[in-house]
């Protein structure tokens, strides 16, 4: 006790050292915004009117005569003209190199039929050398008119390229006939553990294979360079600056994007603030020993300039709902001899997260049926007893189905839910009939996990869903499509309010990745990261979010989107 007050004195005196200090020896401002609506998600001061920043930090809070008391000639001002200053927003689960990929790629997003995808498919062969793999991503039968899966023959004259499409989740892929040729894929290829190749009344391949089942094609395809990697990652990265993204939780990151980030972060030239997961597979098929272990050995990274931090791992428990891969504790109500899969080991996933707890590194589990969700809960508590350290914070990704039962044991042991509101609005056309009336209760209940005293840090899931994080605020707070259906939302009841939509993409998002102290609020002292827009969100109907514009994307003090 006497050492703890101590310490205390010596705190005491070093904040008030430094108040005098700074009141000797004022500071000028780089940067100045001011004149508009500036919300801090600060409680203690939840509006103010101007804010001073001083290189990549937030210097002052306050009134605007305060702020222009900092001003010098070099003092850049930004007259927001009754805009709306927010917290950077941040994405707490994408990935970019996926983003990128699919901005280079074939967009099936919205396509309504197998054959306007063939269609698609042909228009870009004609363009391609014979040979070339054509891939592309973001078919989602359940949005086609006949809602089953396709087979190669509706890809039938594409055989001169080979041709690899990834349903919208990722958890799907569908090729054609000349794919399966290559990659040897006949009726005797056995399904893999945790996945399935979907087949004919005889027996045969159709071409669509589901988790596992996706690697005995991907792993065939011939691997994009470097350069092309690099690619990608920028214009991700520009593509995230223009929705008003200052950051975003990477979920799976292995030893080749490993490589591109190391080398964009020595250079100090990643421009988006990147909280990476590893991948407990690597991209050659090695398993944990070969990349994983290695940083268990060496510990979490911190980039100086807080661009990039590595101290976390993705696991998968199990599949997605759409393709009915999600594991449930019952068979799907629209297909009773299926109830989806796990795709690990349960054993193996406790020992991950155990030596991961042991190594600092948080986990981070991707769990979307009410089977993985349980198992998922069940394998944690295990970890957490035999953890001696304090604040693990570990996450389970998506949460999307979970047994009403099951709902309090995230706020009991600390695990943070963390949800993409934008899946329950793409997902409701469809969900209870995966699920059923009474099950489908306990889907995207972000309601119910909230009233428990859960934070949830929201994502979009990019490319799965749109990046844009206005719209993961507009289905968070509406339940609604864009085209404000169902009338009064879907499943009402499970609505978070403008305030708790905003959280999940700012303060929330910053406790997830352990950065609360320097960032997700506007406090003098973080780090200087707004998304300014021109509509103020918290006082403008709901469905007007919609037509909300980010003017201005500003990480470290320095304007990445926009012009002042």
């Amino acid at each position: 006790m006497i050492l703890y007050l101590r310490k205390l004195n010596l705190m005491l005196l070093v904040s008030l050292t430094l108040s005098l200090a700074g009141c000797s020896q004022r500071q000028s401002a780089d940067l100045i915004l001011s004149g508009g609506q500036i919300y801090t998600m600060n409680p203690q001061s939840p509006q103010v009117e101007a804010v001073a920043v001083k290189g990549d930090r937030i210097i002052y809070t306050g009134a605007v005569e305060g702020a222009y008391q900092l001003r010098d000639s070099e003092t850049r001002i930004i007259d927001l003209m009754d805009m709306t200053v927010i917290p950077g927003l941040v994405d707490a689960h994408a990935h970019l190199f996926s983003l990128g990929r699919s901005l280079h790629q074939l967009n099936l997003v919205g396509t309504t039929s197998s054959a306007e995808i063939r269609s698609m498919v042909l228009d870009k062969t004609g363009k391609s050398s014979a040979g070339v793999w054509i891939q592309g991503r973001g078919w989602d039968q359940n949005d086609w008119i006949n809602n089953q899966f396709p087979s190669w023959r509706d890809l039938l004259g594409t055989e001169l390229h080979p041709v690899y499409l990834r349903r919208v989740d990722g958890h799907a892929a569908w090729v054609n006939k000349t794919a399966l040729e290559i990659c040897g894929i006949t009726k005797d290829t056995p399904d893999p553990a945790g996945g399935i190749i979907i087949r004919d009344s005889a027996g045969e391949p159709t071409g669509v294979f589901i988790d596992n089942a996706i690697e005995l094609i991907s792993l065939k395809i011939p691997q994009p360079t470097n350069a092309e990697r690099s690619s990608w990652l920028a214009a991700a990265i520009d593509k995230c600056h223009s929705v008003g993204l200052v950051g975003m939780h990477d979920a799976a990151v292995d030893s080749v994007k490993m490589e591109i980030y190391m080398k964009l972060v020595q250079k100090r030239q990643l421009k988006l603030r990147v909280y990476a997961m590893l991948s407990v597979d690597d991209i050659n098929g090695g398993k944990a020993e070969d990349f994983l272990y290695g940083w268990f050995d060496k510990g979490p990274f911190f980039s100086d300039d807080h661009y990039f931090t590595v101290r976390s791992v993705k696991l998968f428990a199990d599949g997605a709902l759409g393709s009915r891969g999600a594991a449930l504790l019952q068979p799907y109500s629209d297909d009773p001899g299926n109830s989806g899969l796990m795709v690990e080991d349960p054993e193996f996933m406790l020992s991950i997260t155990q030596r991961a707890l042991e190594s600092g590194f948080q986990v981070c589990t991707h769990a979307i049926g009410d089977a993985a969700n349980r198992s998922m809960l069940d394998i944690y508590e295990k970890a957490l007893k035999n953890h001696s350290g304090s604040d693990p914070r570990l996450r389970i990704e998506h949460c999307q189905v979970l047994s009403l039962d099951d709902v309090p044991r995230f706020a009991e042991l600390g695990v943070i839910p963390s949800m993409q509101p934008t899946h329950a609005t793409s997902d409701m056309p469809w969900a209870e009939d995966r699920l059923g009336s009474d099950r489908v209760k306990g889907a995207y209940a972000w309601r119910k996990l909230l009233d428990t005293g859960c934070r949830i840090p929201c994502g979009s899931d990019f490319p799965v869903e749109l990046p844009d994080p206005l719209l993961g605020i507009y289905a968070a707070v509406t339940r609604q499509d864009c085209d404000g259906n169902p009338q009064d939302g879907w499943f009402p009841e499970e609505r978070m309010s403008v305030e708790e939509a905003v959280r999940g993409f700012t303060v929330d998002a910053a406790y997830a990745s352990f950065a609360e102290d320097i960032s997700g609020s506007i406090e003098a002292g973080k780090l200087a990261d707004f998304t300014i827009l021109d509509k103020d969100i918290f006082n403008i109907p709901l469905e007007q979010i919609l037509d909300t514009h980010v003017r201005y994307t500003i990480i470290g003090g320095e304007v990445v989107f926009g012009i002042y």
